[in-house]
């Protein structure tokens, strides 16, 4: 892997330093180059560039969005030996201590980005002598994203849809429950959501849902803090409704008052917005049955119940 990595990044030097870390998908290490210090992502599963090319389209999006901080992408690597690697800028980053105000801060930066691009760009067609197409702006207008992208080591349908309700019932919460069906033939999970998605736009009523940039899997351990502030990386992004970022966010902590107070006071809470969160952690607890086993059935189950009361 070594060799690989020299070669692709065109340096005579690869030292390991005594950076390295990983989570429950991939292992990660850091590595001195001819050209500063990088940090090196390895999986050997068979999706791992799928995986990977979609953590890379994730990141270069928030970046362009110059909102909130995440590490810069370098490369997706393929090994011979099977497996991939991605390379990205090495951040020094520690737990999230002092900065939690200005992460929820910047994330409602980022959630709000492409819905004042919209803005910007319909104040420009209506200037005079200003035409469509002239402004330089990504500007998105459907749900979705360009490429699958993982939630753990799970791909997520992201074709682009023009509804939210229909997006998130068919491309979220669908394909999960198509899982648990496959692994689990789970008779109760399936009756109960033959139910509740006939009463899922019912908690839309009279929302206007503008698509935003998400990060797509923000919990506890996929933020910190380095020296100049919050960092967030891991991302699963795509374009949907800013609220259900906050769905995983509230489901193991790491998030204090600060954090909610700061993003609440830029994006405030919608009528309905209780029901909504519960209907955004249903999606990451089935994604963690089908990731981990049967120990989040219950949680995904009382969630639904809870729905249809």
């Amino acid at each position: 892997m070594e060799a690989t990595l020299k070669k692709e990044l065109c340096s005579a030097m690869l030292k390991a330093t005594g950076h390295s870390g990983g989570g429950c998908i991939s292992e990660g290490q850091s590595y001195d180059t001819d050209t500063g210090r990088v940090f090196v992502k390895i999986n050997h599963k068979s999706e791992a560039k799928l995986m990977f090319d979609g953590e890379r389209a994730s990141l270069e999006a928030i970046l362009k969005t110059e909102t909130v901080k995440v590490p810069k992408p370098v490369k997706v690597v393929e090994l011979d030996t099977g497996g991939c690697v991605f390379v990205m800028e090495h951040l020094d980053m520690r737990g999230l201590t002092k900065y939690s105000k200005q992460l929820g801060e910047q994330l409602a930066d980022l959630h709000v980005h492409n819905k004042r691009q919209l803005e910007k760009i319909l104040k420009e067609q209506q200037t005079v002598g200003k035409g469509a197409g002239q402004s330089e702006v990504a500007v998105v207008e459907k749900f979705g994203f360009s490429v699958p992208t993982c939630c753990g080591y799970l791909s997520q349908e992201n074709e682009w849809q023009d509804d939210w309700v229909m997006f998130y019932s068919q491309q979220r919460l669908q394909h999960q429950l198509n899982m648990v069906e496959k692994s689990y033939g789970d008779r109760e999970a399936r009756e109960l959501w033959a139910k509740l998605q006939l009463k899922i736009p019912q908690f839309f009523t009279d929302m206007v849902i503008v698509p935003a940039l998400l990060h797509g899997d923000l919990w506890g351990g996929n933020v910190a803090q380095c020296a100049v502030g919050p960092v967030i990386y891991d991302p699963a992004s795509f374009y949907g409704h800013s609220e259900y970022e906050l769905g995983i966010a509230g489901m193991f902590g790491g998030f204090n008052s600060s954090f909610y107070s700061a993003y609440h006071e830029k994006i405030p809470q919608a009528p309905g917005f209780e029901n909504r969160n519960q209907l955004y952690q249903l999606f990451h607890y089935l994604n963690h049955w089908n990731h981990f086993g049967g120990g989040y059935r219950g949680s995904s189950i009382s969630i639904m119940k809870k729905l249809l009361k």
